[in-house]
């Protein structure tokens, strides 16, 4: 009789575990498979791309990758820069305005193009640079704004000869950092302890206690200047444009995963994207109350470090050693 009733105390507590499981389980399944994955021609890890037009684009990375595409980002090709020294640079970030883009990276680096990348130029930094360059944008003809990772901005007029901080003190040493089309900026800190915010025209960067004990991974920029905040743990929230420091309740896109988010994107004002590790990617439809997982890349072995949407019909998800994925479009999944 006793062994009875343990078979059923047994059976009624793995029902219970298993409810559990399904209620707090992982995301349901994406019903179509937009994305195709893209092996790139080196084991560097991308870490930027930006395009002149829809077809022709640049791709940077670690140990100095450069690469170029003509089709789309379909098939990408290696290009090699003389820098002049035996430095493994890491380039940071790529931006192009019409035929004109920048290149920043450590350590120190800066190069500059005026014919859609035919040509390199590199720019003299100052020694005195607190930090080294971290992120460059094209603001058009001979004008450009920069950042180090230390929270320092700078602008340029006249093609990187002389340049104006726009800060005066830099905010610390940063963990990652965007910019808004408006010109905003939002720098989350090394650790993850706090965050930062400047707008233009504002002298110093103001400075923001995290509003729960996780740390923060990543911050960004949505529609209407809307933050996002991604947290250890995958927890995500989005703040009050109007009220910034006031932000939603936390929810975590998909629980059951013991791996982190890593970024987000908006494809359109309503569809958003989050990338994590282990090949995770999300897809939210109703501008993140819900979440589905594209389950076609849980083969991928890679983190997915960063989401580029440049236009609705053109976007891309950068990963480690040589890997990105590039949207293709609703295509149904397997």
């Amino acid at each position: 009789m006793q062994s009875i009733l343990r078979f059923w105390q047994k059976l009624c507590t793995l029902a219970v575990v298993l409810l559990l499981c399904v209620s707090c389980g992982y995301a349901p399944a994406l019903s179509f498979h937009p994305w195709e994955l893209i092996s790139l021609p080196t084991d560097s890890t991308p870490l930027d791309l930006s395009f002149i037009t829809p077809q022709h684009g640049w791709l940077v990375g670690t140990h100095a990758s450069l690469l170029e595409t003509f089709d789309g980002g379909k098939t990408w090709e290696p290009r090699s820069l003389a820098l002049g020294d035996d430095q493994d640079y890491r380039f940071n970030s790529v931006n192009f305005s019409d035929q004109e883009g920048w290149i920043a990276g450590e350590p120190s680096l800066l190069l500059h193009t005026t014919d859609g990348g035919q040509s390199w130029s590199r720019v003299p930094l100052s020694a005195k640079l607190p930090g080294a360059p971290n992120t460059v944008v094209a603001l058009g003809p001979q004008s450009a704004e920069m950042t180090t990772d230390v929270g320092a901005i700078y602008r340029t007029d006249d093609g990187g000869k002389t340049w104006k901080a726009m800060v005066q003190e830099a905010v610390g040493v940063v963990r990652n950092m965007e910019r808004s089309p408006a010109g905003q900026y939002v720098a989350v800190s090394s650790r993850g302890s706090f965050y930062s915010t400047w707008k233009p025209g504002q002298e110093a960067w103001e400075p923001h206690n995290r509003n729960s004990s996780r740390r923060v991974q990543n911050m960004g920029f949505g529609p209407d200047e809307q933050l996002w905040m991604l947290a250890n743990g995958g927890q995500l929230q989005f703040n009050d444009p109007n009220q910034p420091d006031e932000w939603s309740k936390a929810s975590n896109p998909q629980i059951a995963i013991s791996v982190g988010l890593l970024d987000l994107a908006y494809r359109t004002p309503e569809e958003v994207w989050i990338s994590g590790g282990s090949g995770n990617l999300l897809c939210s439809l109703d501008r993140g109350k819900t979440w589905q997982k594209d389950m076609a890349l849980e083969s991928v072995p890679s983190n997915l470090y960063k989401i580029v949407f440049f236009s609705p019909d053109q976007g891309f998800v950068l990963g480690q050693d040589g890997m990105i994925l590039r949207y293709i479009g609703e295509t149904k999944a397997a």
